[in-house]
C-alpha cells in the first residue's frame, strides 16, 4: 500500500519514485502539481486494485484557506475534469497547512 501513495512535499518527488506507481497515479499527480503549484502535499492512491477506476487523493494547500470543504473538493474536481471522465469514483481529502 505504501508503494501506491505518492507524497509530494514541494520539490521532493523524483522521477525514479514515479516509475513504481501506476500510470494513472502519475498522470493525476502531474495534473494536480500543475493546477496546485503551491501545494505542500499531494497524495494519490489507486484504490481500485490497480485498474484505475477509483482513486483516493489528498491535497494540502494554502489555496484552500477560508474555503468550505465543498468548494475545496469542487476545485479538485475541476482540476481533474478530464481524468474524472474515465473513473468510477474519486475520494478527495483536502486541508490547509498548519502554521
Amino acid at each position: 500500500m505504501l508503494r501506491s501513495i505518492l507524497r509530494n512535499r514541494v520539490g521532493s518527488i523524483f522521477p525514479r519514485w514515479l516509475s513504481s506507481h501506476t500510470e494513472g497515479e502519475q498522470k493525476i499527480v502531474k495534473v494536480l502539481k500543475t493546477k496546485f503549484p503551491e501545494a505542500t502535499t499531494i497524495e494519490v492512491e489507486d484504490i481500485s486494485g490497480g485498474c484505475g477506476a477509483m482513486y483516493q487523493i489528498h491535497i494540502e494547500s494554502e489555496v484552500f484557506s477560508n474555503k468550505r470543504i465543498v468548494m475545496q473538493h469542487r476545485m479538485v474536481n475541476e482540476a481533474l475534469s478530464e481524468e474524472v471522465k474515465e473513473m468510477h469514483g474519486l475520494r478527495i481529502s483536502t486541508s490547509v497547512p498548519k502554521s
